[in-house]
């Protein structure tokens, strides 16, 4: 097995954090998040012709991170449009991806639960042999009085 790049360790990390639902909606939301500002931020940088503010980059960001897209700004530059793309392709990926992996956790852990739940419950043959026992102890005091 290989080792793990610094990104899988986060990823990994990220996903153990979401342990709960509530855990869950905050590594999603934190990620989202911060995907959408670092997009801004940079976006002002690469396109400050399109995009003079980080009030105007973030609003871009929100419209691409959500996969809204008004269009009613949109990139120009090359740079710009290469920023776009990959914004488009690793940011909504990312979060594609993170949100997936927190709920396989869910239906992985719900799965395990299901199966102790299901081997500490009586079988009927089990249930047969305590009958049986019972029985048995019943006439043995029966037969003791």
């Amino acid at each position: 097995m290989s080792p793990q790049t610094r990104l899988e360790q986060r990823l990994d990390r990220a996903v153990d954090r979401a342990t709960t639902p509530r855990g869950a909606v905050v590594v999603i939301a934190g990620t989202t998040i911060l995907i959408t500002f670092a997009a801004a931020i940079l976006m002002t940088v690469v396109d400050r012709e399109n995009y003079p503010s980080i009030g105007s980059g973030l609003w871009w960001a929100v419209q691409t991170t959500t996969t809204v897209g008004y269009g009613d700004v949109v990139p120009t530059t090359v740079v710009g449009q290469l920023l776009a793309a990959l914004v488009m392709f690793f940011g909504i990926g990312f979060i594609t991806v993170i949100t997936a992996a927190i709920t396989s956790t869910f239906v992985a852990r719900s799965s395990l639960e299901q199966k102790r739940a299901d081997s500490e419950t009586p079988t009927a043959e089990q249930v047969r042999q305590l009958d049986r026992r019972l029985e048995r102890i019943e006439a043995a005091v029966t037969r003791s009085s």
